[in-house]
């Protein structure tokens, strides 16, 4: 299992707690998952460095515009993309 495998599950369950509003808790557990996933990506290649730093610009702009099913989006998606070429 590679270091990001780990981290799948808590990235969809913080997308579907914004889904439902519940945005507080969302919150605290982004910045436990993104804190971790930081010294994860540190170590990629600097391609993938490039786009965790866009992705993770993009998410950090949907929640100061409250956008909670953009941000979510962003989680179950475009993150989970970028972990699975991560883990490869």
């Amino acid at each position: 299992m590679s270091g990001f495998e780990q981290y799948r599950t808590p990235a969809v369950e913080c997308a579907h707690l914004f889904r439902l509003g519940r945005e507080v808790e969302a919150a605290l557990i982004m910045v436990e998952l993104s804190g971790a996933l930081m010294p994860l990506f540190d170590r990629a290649p600097a391609a993938l460095q490039q786009q965790w730093s866009a992705v993770l610009t993009h998410m950090l702009a949907c929640q100061e515009g409250q956008d909670w099913l953009g941000l979510a989006d962003y989680l179950e998606y475009e993150l989970l993309e970028l972990m699975r070429q991560a883990g490869t």
